[in-house]
């Protein structure tokens, strides 16, 4: 990725350490499609859940979006996925809403669908920028072997500790490329 993309956009998912700093420095929250994802997978897998299976595949038509768009430009990208990935993340959104209102609070899908809803600028951000990605995929498969920062001084709840955090993870991300 570009470095216009660690300038201006950050994906992280949902823990709430990062909200500050993405307030302090002025950073653009990009939320974490596979995140979202994965809450819909775990669902499908263990109830064969309709809402889950549905919410699925439109999620999978916008990975298969990032598939064509992978060996574009900025400015081509951003047309294919305007073109393409902004209509379903359009209906799939309004269809998320809808069926919200009819499962039960508290229910296991009203979970997963909440998660996606509050966080749905974030997890769609992507499409109104070439250079922005879907997720963080590539960073995350990077650091799982050494899995770096979940023991010893990184993962202190200081607001200090947490801005380290950031910066060692995009740093360690961006030198393995």
């Amino acid at each position: 990725m570009r470095a216009s993309f660690w300038a201006n956009g950050r994906v992280r998912d949902d823990y709430a350490g990062y909200k500050q700093t993405f307030a302090d420095q002025k950073v653009t929250e990009l939320g974490y499609m596979a995140h979202a994802r994965r809450k819909f997978f775990e669902l499908h897998e263990t109830n064969k859940s309709y809402i889950a299976g549905f919410a699925l595949e439109q999620i999978g038509k916008l990975y298969e979006v990032e598939r064509h768009a992978k060996q574009l430009n900025g400015a081509q990208r951003l047309a294919l996925r305007q073109q393409h990935s902004r209509p379903i993340l359009d209906a799939l959104h309004q269809w998320m809403q809808r069926q919200r209102q009819q499962v039960h609070d508290g229910s296991v899908i009203a979970k997963a669908l909440d998660h996606s809803l509050r966080r749905w600028a974030a997890l769609t951000r992507f499409a109104d920028n070439g250079h922005w990605p879907i997720d963080n995929n590539w960073a995350e498969n990077q650091m799982r072997p050494t899995a770096l920062g979940r023991k010893g001084g990184f993962n202190r709840s200081s607001q200090h500790h947490q801005s380290w955090r950031c910066l060692w993870d995009d740093l360690r991300g961006g030198c393995r490329r």
